[in-house]
């Protein structure tokens, strides 16, 4: 007897759904949940240090530019200020209507 082609690409099991069940004791079920903890806490762990870690290099960073804008700040002001103006000064320089 023929099948058709139909039955013969859904009977392949490329196409059909494969599920895999796998039974495990109590204790078995308590250590894998016990290893996935520990992993997922590493985890945490080393994302939190390298996230430190990328922190501290960009304060660094940070500071490093500020020094700089700092010393270019102090190397474009005056020297000195003026010195200010006497009264006397300053009344000679009174606008009279």
């Amino acid at each position: 007897m023929y099948t058709s082609l139909f039955d013969a690409v859904f009977a392949d099991s490329f196409f059909s759904p494969m599920r895999t069940v796998y039974v495990v004791s109590d204790s078995q079920l308590e250590e894998i949940k016990l290893k996935q903890r520990q992993e997922e806490l590493d985890n945490l762990e080393a994302s939190r240090k390298r996230l430190e870690k990328t922190y501290q290099s960009r304060i660094k960073i940070i500071d490093e530019r500020e020094h700089e804008l700092q010393e270019e700040l102090k190397a474009l002001a005056p020297g000195e200020k003026t010195p200010e103006l006497s009264t006397e000064e300053t009344e000679k320089c009174d606008v009279k209507d």
